[in-house]
Formats: C-alpha cells, sequence, structure tokens
C-alpha cells in the first residue's frame, strides 16, 4: 500500500471516529413475568443501560414503565420507537409489559380474568424489583403508556399512589365514555348503560381531584390532529383550575407512531428530572 492511500485510509478512520453518531449499548431482554391474579405468565420486554453491565455491580437504577395500546403488546415500543436508547441515555430500566389486546389495564368486576392493574401496578413491579437492581421506592419509579396505556398509566398510578412517583400519558384514552365502541371496552368496564357509574369512576378525567392527594409528578401531550385532544384538554383544564401541578403540551400530529416516538423522548426527560429532584444521579454524575 503506497504512502498516500495508507494517510487516506487513516484520515477515514479517525473521521469516522469523530464524526459518527452515539454508539449505544443497551441491552434488551424479553422476560416471562407470572401473574397470581390471573394464574397465566406473560412476556415482557426489559431494556437495561449500558452501565447495568458495565459500571459499578452494586449500582441501583430507577425504573419507567411503559405501557402499550389497545391491540398492541410488549413489542410494540422497541419495534415502532428509539425508545431502547433513551435507556443509555438517561441510565433507566424501561419495562414494557403485556397488558392485553383490550384490558384497558383494570382491575375487571365484570370479567374475572381481567385483573390488569394487579398485575402491572403489583406483581410486575414485585418482580422487577426482585429480579434486576431497581430502586425500589415509589421516588425512582414512573409509569406511562399510549392511548389505552395513557389511561392505565394513570389509573394505576392514582389507585396505586405508594408505588409510582411519577406518571404520563401520551394521546391517553383520559375518558373512556367516549370510546365506547372499542372492541372489547364493554367486556371490561360492563354495560355502558346500566354500568355508566362505573364508567365515570374510573374515567381520568373525573378523578382528576385524586391527583391532589396522590403527589405525583405528572406529564401529560397529546397530538393537536388526535381525536383523544379535546379530552385531555378537559383533562388539563381541570388540573390547572384544582391547582394541581402537572406538565401539559400538545404538538403536532395525530394518534400514530410517528407522534409518540417523538413525545416519549420528552416524556423520558421528564421523569429523569423528577427521578433528579427526589435525589437520583446517573452514575456519571456519582463520586
Amino acid at each position: 500500500m503506497n504512502t498516500a492511500r495508507a494517510l487516506r485510509l487513516a484520515l477515514w478512520f479517525v473521521s469516522t471516529l469523530l464524526f459518527a453518531g452515539p454508539v449505544w449499548a443497551f441491552q434488551s431482554q424479553v422476560v416471562s413475568i407470572p401473574s397470581a391474579a390471573m394464574r397465566q405468565t406473560f412476556k415482557a420486554t426489559v431494556v437495561l443501560p449500558d452501565d447495568y453491565g458495565r459500571g459499578d455491580p452494586a449500582q441501583r437504577f430507577p425504573v419507567i414503565y411503559v405501557l402499550h395500546g389497545s391491540g398492541g403488546d410488549h413489542t410494540d415500543w422497541t419495534a415502532n420507537s428509539p425508545i431502547a436508547r433513551l435507556a443509555d441515555r438517561y441510565h433507566v430500566i424501561l419495562v414494557m409489559p403485556d397488558g392485553g389486546h383490550e384490558s384497558w389495564y383494570i382491575d375487571s368486576p365484570f370479567d374475572s380474568q381481567s385483573r390488569y392493574e394487579t398485575y402491572i401496578g403489583a406483581e410486575v413491579v414485585s418482580w422487577v424489583d426482585a429480579h434486576f437492581r431497581t430502586l425500589a421506592t415509589k421516588e425512582a419509579r414512573a409509569i406511562t403508556g399510549l392511548s389505552m396505556g395513557g389511561f392505565g398509566a394513570l389509573r394505576i398510578a392514582l389507585d396505586k399512589p405508594g408505588t409510582f412517583g411519577a406518571a404520563g400519558s401520551m394521546s391517553g384514552a383520559v375518558d373512556p365514555r367516549a370510546c365506547e365502541d372499542e372492541p372489547g371496552i364493554d367486556r371490561v368496564f360492563g354495560n355502558p348503560a346500566r354500568h355508566a357509574a362505573f364508567w365515570t369512576r374510573n374515567a381520568i378525567i373525573t378523578s382528576a381531584r385524586q391527583f391532589e392527594q396522590a403527589h405525583i409528578d405528572l406529564t401529560i401531550d397529546c397530538g393537536v390532529s388526535d381525536y383523544f385532544v379535546k379530552s385531555n384538554r378537559v383533562l388539563h383544564e381541570r388540573l390547572i383550575a384544582l391547582g394541581i401541578p402537572h406538565d401539559y403540551a400538545e404538538r403536532p400530529g395525530g394518534h400514530t407512531w410517528a407522534y409518540w416516538s417523538n413525545a416519549i423522548r420528552y416524556q423520558v426527560l421528564f421523569f429523569s428530572t423528577s427521578f433528579r429532584h427526589n435525589g437520583w444521579h446517573p452514575p456519571a454524575e456519582q463520586v
């Protein structure tokens, strides 16, 4: 090889190192988490940050639980968005459990086999804390989700205020009463005419006052072209009227993965900030 060609190759190699994008070293794995409440085992996708395996083996990490929407499963987020990279960027564990296709993440009084609030809010959390190096405190846990998962995240956070210190919703179905035509919703909520009180009691927009006592760092967003934007605005206005601190945003977009792939970046940043305010610091900042 002549000297000029060797020099060109050396310059190409150096420029590649200098200008290449970030190298993501997160670890993604699929685990099986049993549910005593439903006598079944469900899959979950867990993403560990790079420093989980490379850093101090005693280091513990905050956890963000991210719920899928109706008809989805535990693979949706990693298959359709760059969410896994956020584990590295913010030094957090991400857990994406399987919440059933049309469960609405509630413990249904109408379907004894639908106990997804207990599963996600208690059984999954306990299992993750037992199998990974988590910071097992309310202040180091957050939960969010999209659409049906946005409803589920807020409902679970409200019903289990001692478990989650932060909660979020992206394009959340915060008023299920506007979703009566959704496939399977009446199976878990009951007939909307005969069981209207149950529908109303579980709607997030009618539960807004509960956030007053829950002491949850709250973030909500929705696309301006989303069919759920009106109910999200109502929730936002009620939270303002009640004087409940929260982060609210509307951005261009609809009920699509293009919107959620962007929204999740802001949500994880919000949760990371919440963890920091509660005394956690990423491994790189610890002395």
